[in-house]
């Protein structure tokens, strides 16, 4: 029986294999890239067997050759070779729906070498949102909604503040999420940080310490959704700048973590120009340090850290599917005086602005920030939410609006 639940970016895929020779389908591991990919494709090479990594590592031209086409070639990353050889063979013959590959790790990490460049398009594909676990079916993405003036409806089974934490610790990964108990569910995710920071790390740049790294991606958690200094970071890690900054890249090329980066502006003086750090899958969180949704309930520094990375993994899975082309940043004055969690800045130079409250009914107040940009930005500005953990939505001012965190997915 076929239990596939459509993803995001399964348009997107079609729409794209129509039109061009190469996609390059890129995501976290475990996200459910290759069971999307195999959809849409004629031949399926698994480049994690090795019977099948063979041929391609002594000659992946040959290997490719002749193959029933749209051709998956699934993990690159265990045999980069093949990279250059769908490079030929796009410049070759250049028609649509050719190749399909997919990876767990980033395409550029040899920089200007990398050969995918102008022949493969990025598909960017990350853990399932609450709407895809729940098979609801495509919907416009979400800040397409605001931009349209559509209502934010919640979901019709809205959780309360302990059912967000437990979604958040369930996390995307289609496995644990779908089909795991909560026992389970917690063993698997703790594999996966084991396998992580062992085999992934190794095979991506060797020589990595398993249990310093692990220290480093510990402070990451205890920091997720901060504006945290280096120093900080690898205090806490035990560990020297230089070694911090080399984790902090091997992470961000596994797509574990990932810095939202500073919005500017000529009208905002004395802005941190310091990003914001996010674990990309939230629930790993969990996983890294321990915690359950009690313990996370009992600690309202990590309660709000998690929400907020949770709010974040939702909107980032709609990103590459968006029509109104949104780049997330966020805003913040020194000294804390002027703050917004995040901000979308929309094709046409619109900007949503969003703020995320562990906190059932907020008020005016907790829009204050949301108002300020409003008022210097009174053109642009297309909306501000402030997401919450309650029942409702209501208005907070012009343009301003409080909404359950559920509206995301309603």
């Amino acid at each position: 029986m076929d239990t596939y639940r459509p993803r995001l970016v399964d348009g997107l895929i079609g729409t794209l294999l129509a039109e061009l020779p190469a996609i390059f389908v890129t995501g976290p591991r475990a996200a459910g890239k290759t069971t999307t990919a195999d959809r849409h494709a004629a031949t399926v090479v698994r480049l994690d067997r090795e019977a099948e990594a063979v041929a391609f590592r002594a000659d992946p031209d040959a290997a490719m050759r002749g193959m029933a086409e749209p051709v998956l070639l699934d993990e690159w990353q265990l045999v980069p070779g093949v990279l250059g050889a769908v490079k030929r063979a796009v410049d070759a013959d250049a028609r649509p729906g050719r190749y399909l590959v997919t990876g767990s790790v980033r395409g550029d990490l040899d920089g200007d070498l990398w050969p995918g460049t102008g022949r493969l398009t990025r598909v960017p594909m990350f853990g399932m949102t609450v709407r895809e676990q729940a098979g609801q079916g495509p919907a416009a993405p979400f800040l397409d909604r605001v931009a349209a003036g559509d209502d934010l409806a919640p979901a019709s089974d809205t959780p309360d503040l302990r059912g967000y934490v437990e979604l958040a610790l369930r996390g995307g990964f289609p496995e644990p999420a779908l089909r795991l108990g909560e026992l389970a569910r917690r063993h698997w995710l703790e594999s996966y940080v084991e396998h992580l920071l062992t085999r992934d790390a190794e095979q991506v740049d060797g020589g990595r310490d398993p249990a310093r790294l692990r220290r480093y991606l510990e402070a990451y958690a205890l920091n997720t959704a901060g504006v945290v200094e280096e120093r900080t970071l690898f205090e806490a890690a035990g560990i020297n700048r230089r070694t911090a900054q080399a984790y902090e890249r091997l992470l961000t090329n596994l797509l574990v973590v990932e810095a939202l980066p500073a919005w500017t502006s000529n009208r905002l003086k004395r802005l941190v120009l310091a990003p914001k750090r996010h674990l990309v899958e939230p629930a790993l969180a969990g996983a890294v340090l321990g915690l359950d949704a009690s313990l996370v309930l009992r600690s309202g520094d990590l309660l709000g850290r998690l929400l907020e990375s949770f709010v974040v993994a939702q909107l980032r899975a709609e990103l590459a599917v968006s029509a109104v082309r949104p780049r997330l940043s966020h805003v913040r004055q020194q000294q804390g005086r002027f703050e917004v969690d995040l901000l979308a800045e929309l094709a046409g130079g619109r900007l949503v602005a969003m703020e995320v409250k562990a906190d059932a009914a907020p008020g005016p107040d907790a829009a204050r920030h949301l108002a300020g940009l409003r008022d210097r930005y009174d053109t642009e500005f297309a909306a501000g939410i402030v997401f919450h953990t309650g029942p409702r939505a209501y208005r907070l001012g012009d343009r301003l609006i409080a909404a359950p965190i559920s509206t995301l997915w309603g």
